[in-house]
């Protein structure tokens, strides 16, 4: 089976979160399943610097007002198509915002752009390949089916996955003839929302099937809570959602291999993370004693939580741990972050700003991680918690609620519990969680049992890609 995968990030080129790190990872693990995936992706400086020796598959002298190229090649593993359109990428910044961190006022061209491309490729313009399938990503390239619906494209089966339905690629009206879709595209049934134009409302709206990362996730997103104004779309194609949660790419997270962890271990090795922690300690300017370090490595936002681990940092403290947190984002909560590291030297430490080595050794040196996000599709961080012996403490929602079984009595009973849970999600509760975590850790065999029982969960790809696949085979079989 051949699949166009369509994203606007992809590990290891480009990545501002848990997106890329699927769209990197799921097409290889796919492979096991005979699936040959090409992966479309815009061109952007960082993409375009480090590939190597890329074939001219397609020109486009007007995609959407500019000329576009698109470009083959292998890059670790992955069978990429780059689009290459220097006008819509090739400028300062990330992805999405500018050096002043502002949404490009142009994005909404960008991404359609990307779709109408995808689209094409949809259609057979790519000379000797056509796809089976086209899985689409978030609201980037969720117009690709919305283009494919109504552009004379052959009828070909299309998965959109929802990674965060908070982020829904919505715009004024006045886009609307630059998109240069037929005007009954814009209705009701098609990209129309609520007087404006919903770019992920419109994948939605078209798409054969849809995912989420996670099955609570889907669950959530019917609901006004978590739906974010969309669950009455959701709730009409109920039929055809559903959740398949996210894995990780564990050759790359592997304690036993990790080139940047000072110390490799296992399961039975976990007295060797005692170098690892020494060297969080040296980097974080900690005391080297024994109190337990409690770590985060998140975007420092509302929708992570992070304001209530700076309003309980103190406490943290007080109950006799040490705090160390890794991120960037919202001015006031890194600030607020930063003058809790300055009220307790040596017992919190602040590093502000995208570092993975850093993240890979705070899995492998601190004792637990802290995860008190508001909502979560599905998180990736509490998985790489579990793979490295990084105890999880998690918000009872989403993707967390359904990869971290909670340390209760029954579940140490039965010697199955892999993390902490908790609910509400609120200082309070936050705090008992930590509590309950200081409590667990002061019994060492309680505490390696639950480091133990995380590492042998299976965080890998392979039952997700299996999933994916029979979806894939499904649609193709019934040839929508």
């Amino acid at each position: 089976m051949k699949v166009l995968s369509v994203s606007s990030e992809v590990f290891p080129l480009i990545k501002t979160g848990g997106l890329a790190d699927v769209s990197g990872a799921l097409p290889i693990a796919l492979n096991a399943f005979g699936i040959e995936t090409k992966t479309l992706l815009p061109g952007y400086p960082a993409v375009m610097k480090v590939i190597r020796d890329p074939v001219v598959r397609l020109e486009f002298p007007d995609l959407l007002g500019e000329r576009a190229t698109v470009l083959e090649v292998q890059h670790e593993g992955l069978d990429l198509l780059v689009l290459d359109a220097p006008a819509y990428y090739d400028r300062p910044g990330g992805p999405y915002l500018d050096p002043l961190g502002k949404d490009f006022p142009d994005n909404w061209r960008r991404f359609a752009a990307l779709s109408l491309a995808a689209s094409e490729i949809a259609a057979g313009l790519l000379p000797g390949w056509q796809p089976d399938l086209v899985h689409t990503h978030d609201w980037q390239a969720a117009l690709t089916s919305v283009y494919m619906r109504y552009y004379p494209t052959p009828e070909l089966p299309s998965v959109l996955t929802i990674h965060n339905i908070a982020f829904q690629g919505q715009f004024g009206r006045e886009i609307f003839p630059g998109l240069r879709l037929p005007a009954h595209a814009f209705a009701l049934d098609g990209i129309e929302y609520y007087g404006t134009i919903g770019f992920l409302k419109g994948g939605l709206q078209t798409a054969h099937a849809v995912t989420t990362v996670s099955p609570s996730y889907a669950d959530e997103i019917l609901t006004p809570e978590f739906g974010m104004g969309l669950e009455g779309v959701i709730a009409s194609r109920i039929d055809n959602l559903s959740g398949i949660v996210n894995g990780i790419d564990t050759d790359i997270w592997n304690p036993a291999t990790d080139p940047v962890v000072h110390t490799h271990y296992g399961p039975t090795t976990l007295k060797n993370r005692e170098e690892n922690r020494r060297s969080i300690a040296e980097f974080f300017h900690l005391d080297n004693d024994d109190a337990p370090i409690f770590c985060v490595i998140s975007r420092l936002t509302w929708q992570k939580g992070m304001d209530l681990v700076a309003n309980v940092a103190d406490e943290i403290v007080a109950m006799g741990g040490k705090l160390v947190v890794l991120g960037s984002g919202e001015a006031a909560l890194e600030g607020a972050l930063l003058a809790s590291a300055t009220r307790h030297p040596g017992r919190i430490g602040v590093s502000i700003g995208y570092n993975e080595p850093m993240s890979h050794l705070m899995q492998a040196g601190c004792d637990a991680i802290i995860i008190p996000s508001r909502f979560e599709p599905c998180g990736l961080t509490q998985l790489y918690g579990l793979r490295y012996g990084c105890v999880p403490i998690v918000a009872r929602t989403g993707g967390l609620n359904d990869t971290v079984i909670d340390a209760n009595h029954a579940a140490l009973a039965a010697k199955v519990a892999t993390g902490i849970q908790f609910a509400p999600i609120t200082e309070a509760g936050m705090l008992q969680a930590i509590r309950r975590a200081m409590h667990l850790y002061a019994d060492r065999k309680l505490w390696t049992q639950l480091q133990k029982q995380g590492m042998k969960s299976d965080v890998s790809w392979e039952k997700s890609a299996e999933r994916y696949a029979a979806l894939y085979s499904s649609l193709v079989s019934k040839g929508m």
